[in-house]
């Protein structure tokens, strides 16, 4: 009898872990997936959530055209409900780009696709960025300018900091590129 009691409250125990560890596991992915998830921009999908770890380096190389501009920081990005992605290319005759060659670690800075830039070393980081005091994947160049590396797949990538001078003056700090070539 002792038993057959002690294997019940043990079954039941064992049971409501089992319920409790999964509802919290449904919120955790439901919270996620409420802040990765914004909208698009010019059929672009906003689903932005901050890698969890090093990314890999030769993921940034290529040609991204920025086809949105968030005037705010990741953080007031994932918080906003309505994020406004306003933004429009001053080039006349191509579109906003940045180019990374991550086997030499150069990239020419935001230009228009009918100019030239000079190419510049950077360095591609996983820690403590020194702007931001957090840690994650950054891009040091000129030995004290950072941008943050939000998230990178095969066709978009998410990076936040002064990336356009021009724009850095209005609060704009994060940026979507999607990949050209």
């Amino acid at each position: 009898m002792k038993k057959s009691i002690v294997l019940i409250c043990s079954v039941v125990l064992l049971q409501s872990c089992i319920v409790s560890t999964a509802a919290k596991a449904v919120k955790g992915v439901a919270k996620v997936g409420y802040k990765a998830v914004k909208g698009t921009v010019n059929g672009v999908s906003w689903a932005v959530s901050k890698a969890s770890g090093k990314i890999d380096e030769d993921r940034i190389d290529g040609t991204w055209k920025i086809l949105g501009a968030y005037k705010g920081s990741f953080e007031e990005f994932t918080n906003d409900q309505n994020p406004d992605t306003s933004f429009s290319s001053d080039c006349s005759g191509g579109f906003d780009q940045i180019v990374f060659k991550s086997k030499r670690s150069k990239f020419k800075p935001v230009h228009c696709s009918s100019e030239d830039e000079e190419w510049q070393k950077y360095s591609f980081e996983f820690g403590k960025n020194p702007l931001t005091k957090e840690k994650e994947n950054y891009i040091e160049f000129n030995s004290s300018n950072y941008i943050s590396v939000i998230d990178v797949n095969s066709k978009t990538m998410v990076l936040e900091g002064i990336l356009m001078p021009k724009l850095s003056f209005s609060g704009t700090k994060l940026y979507l590129l999607e990949k050209v070539k």
